[in-house]
């Protein structure tokens, strides 16, 4: 059973016990009820200090994190494609147009228009940034396009073959935050360059989780998260971004609003979770913590006639008395309680 179903569970619990205690447990007030000549109760717990935790499991996915298709912008044909799960970084081919490269450089801003001379912009700061960082010089970082960039950009398009325009034709760069990994190949060497080619991620594997607005709770950037893998073992993950993911209705489908987190996994796990892409993961997030709290399992739990939950505690010599208790956080079938005259170590009755 996921623990966040634990306390749907163990509270229905209480109420049926609880049902069936009030009538023989009822009391007129006070902390203390009279001992009772009744049978002893058929189990025993003892009240133990521990930590509680207020946790809910949920499925995830060990990926990549999510896919960014590129579409190709250039008229012509594909003539080549690189293999699902290579890595590029600046300066790489993402593919050849009529055997010419389309070239991945890092940047935020989508390439948008052809940068020629006159032009000014942040899309030409960008570019001028990641020409320079390639190594290319003779020119101002900053956001005009002037004679000096289209000099330092021929000399780049003869570096990868193209013809010295001094021109940045639009789809010539493919602009990606970081370096990334190919994620899957939609295209078809031969196959027209228009249109969706492939499709793109990050290279460090994350676990993407979707919850329901109702758990928007639990995802709260830089919570620390723990992951169980396919082979049983764990990992340590931080919830590194979260998203509002609106869907809108479509034919018989309704309009839908989700919580899509991404949690990053401790640089010493990604080793030992190489193997798995694509896999489905249990991924534990923990709301709170009580710590060093009085606890019994909730069976333990009695609904008083007059409302509230009491323990019955039972004296070294067998005699038992009802103690009211309040209660805190329910976890793992263990309640968090406290009340006048409860004690670790104390002896409470159990249905069974």
């Amino acid at each position: 059973m996921r623990l966040g179903r634990v306390a749907v569970a163990v509270v229905a619990a209480v109420a049926v016990v609880g049902a069936a205690s009030a009538a023989a447990f009822g009391f007129g007030g006070g902390n203390e009820g009279t001992p009772k000549s009744a049978a002893k109760p058929p189990g025993t717990a003892t009240i133990g200090r521990t930590t509680l935790y207020d946790r809910k499991e949920v499925d995830g996915t060990l990926g990549h994190g999510t896919d960014y298709a590129v579409a190709g912008r250039i008229n012509g044909t594909v003539t080549w494609l690189p293999e699902t799960g290579t890595v590029l970084q600046r300066g790489h081919t993402v593919y050849r147009v009529d055997n010419t490269p389309v070239v991945l450089l890092y940047g935020t801003l989508p390439a948008y228009r052809e940068l020629r001379s006159g032009l000014e912009g942040a899309d030409v700061k960008q570019f001028e940034s990641e020409l320079a960082a390639l190594g290319y010089d003779g020119f101002t970082v900053d956001e005009e396009y002037t004679s000096s960039t289209a000099a330092a950009v021929r000399e780049w398009q003869e570096d990868l073959g193209l013809e010295e325009t001094g021109t940045v034709e639009l789809g010539r760069v493919v602009f990606a935050s970081t370096v990334v990994r190919v994620s899957g190949v939609e295209a078809a060497v031969g196959g027209s360059a228009q249109g969706n080619l492939l499709t793109i991620s990050g290279t460090s594997r994350v676990v993407t989780v979707t919850l329901d607005v109702a758990d928007q709770r639990l995802a709260v950037k830089g919570a620390a998260v723990t992951v169980e893998l396919p082979d049983g073992k764990t990992a340590n993950g931080t919830i590194s971004a979260v998203a509002t993911v609106i869907t809108p209705a479509s034919g018989n489908n309704e309009a839908s609003t989700d919580i899509e987190v991404t949690v990053a996994l401790a640089e010493a796990d990604q080793k030992s979770i190489a193997g798995f892409d694509r896999a489905t993961v249990d991924v534990t997030f923990t709301v709170s913590e009580r710590k060093n709290v009085l606890a019994v399992p909730v069976a333990a739990l009695l609904a008083l006639a007059e409302g509230g939950y009491g323990v019955q505690v039972i004296e070294a010599d067998g005699s038992t008395r009802i103690v009211r208790v309040e209660t805190g956080l329910f976890s793992g079938g263990k309640v968090e309680i406290t009340g006048d005259g409860i004690a670790e170590g104390m002896t409470v009755g159990m249905p069974s």
